[in-house]
């Protein structure tokens, strides 16, 4: 960790020389004095740690004087120096844990049935539900960027976004496939049927932050999916954009204009693709592979809930509740919390590398 130290408070006195230097540019100098800005607390600190080291070892030379009493005044003070030297490693320890600069983001979250048929349809309902009432917990607003309903009460995809402080560090845990163990309503022998929904999680993408060229996407328009008779639109305000180097498709049909639509859709296509560009970068780090969602296969899951049992668990932490119906109505932060800690004990251990 004192090498780290010694690099970040080099860097710190880098830049300030950089400052006393940049003159007429103003760009230049803002983004140095922003840099300094984030270093500076962390700086002041390691600069305190590295004096306490050092008193520490200037003290201990004392351990050896002739004088019994300036001998056992050396022993005071280095314990009193060795408490503030561990006070400052847990301070120094989590302000170099790395902070992901997406977690006060909005979150555009997507849901879709996956293996099971109508019963992940009606799966993939109960989640929109849960996240929907996590939301109203957290007094955040929630926007459906797009739904596609199964037609007996379940989802086969819904595109929605909620928007609130923190809301992508809450719930950037949540991507991966759930999977539901209950009996079916059809179901006459009561066996019970497992089936699966999936779940992304994207932070918001400012324009600035990734760009899309005219020539790789390609933008139709269509009549919006009503549920029949009147409520049919008879203007073509949906959008479907395709992001011709991917294959990524988008459609939006829930706004009331064709232009707000196509924003809506722009805003998911950019979230998704810079999702892509952060999982390629971290896809060689344990900490951050839990963002990837899967295919929505049995085999693979990040939660299971269990009906007949009551029962929620987490495969990742192996954490169970045995409130179901709770967990169901929004009562998820004891998992959330628990992800949060595990997440944020493994970046510390990668600190203390």
């Amino acid at each position: 960790m004192l090498e780290k130290l010694t690099g970040i408070i080099q860097r710190f006195e880098e830049i300030e020389a950089q400052l006393a230097q940049v003159g007429d540019d103003y760009a230049a100098a803002i983004e140095l004095s922003k840099e300094r800005a984030d270093l500076e607390a962390l700086v002041m600190l390691a600069r305190d740690y590295r004096e306490t080291l050092d008193r520490i070892e200037e003290t201990r030379v004392l351990l050896d004087a002739e004088d019994e009493d300036l001998r056992n005044l050396a022993e005071m003070e280095l314990e009193a120096l060795g408490d503030r030297r561990d006070q400052l490693e847990i301070q120094l320890k989590s302000m170099l844990v790395p902070k992901d600069p997406r977690d006060q983001r909005n979150v555009i979250m997507e849901i879709r049935a996956g293996a099971g048929g109508n019963e992940a349809g009606l799966f993939g309902a109960d989640l929109f539900r849960m996240y929907s009432r996590y939301a109203e917990r957290q007094n955040w607003k929630i926007e459906i960027l797009s739904l596609h309903e199964t037609g007996i009460g379940g989802i086969k995809e819904v595109s929605f976004m909620i928007k609130g402080k923190g809301a992508f560090s809450r719930l950037k845990f949540e991507s991966g496939v759930h999977r539901v163990q209950r009996v079916p309503e059809t179901e006459a022998q009561g066996r019970i049927h497992t089936s699966t929904a999936t779940v992304a999680v994207l932070a918001e993408v400012d324009d600035v932050e990734i760009e899309i060229a005219d020539s790789d996407i390609s933008i139709e328009v269509f009549k919006s999916a009503g549920a029949g008779g009147q409520n049919v639109q008879k203007n073509a305000t949906a959008v479907r954009i395709t992001h011709l180097p991917t294959g990524m498709v988008v459609a939006c049909q829930d706004e009331r204009s064709q232009l707000q639509n196509k924003t809506r859709a722009m805003s998911i296509l950019k979230a998704r693709l810079f999702e892509i560009e952060e999982q390629k970068k971290h896809a060689q780090e344990a900490a951050t592979r839990r963002s990837q969602v899967g295919t929505g296969e049995r085999s693979e899951k990040i939660r299971t809930y269990n009906y007949p049992q009551n029962r929620v668990t987490d495969h990742r932490i192996n954490l169970s509740s045995y409130n179901l119906v709770g967990f169901l109505d929004g009562d998820i932060d004891e998992f959330i919390d628990e992800l949060t800690l595990v997440d944020e004990a493994e970046k510390l251990a990668m600190v203390e590398e």
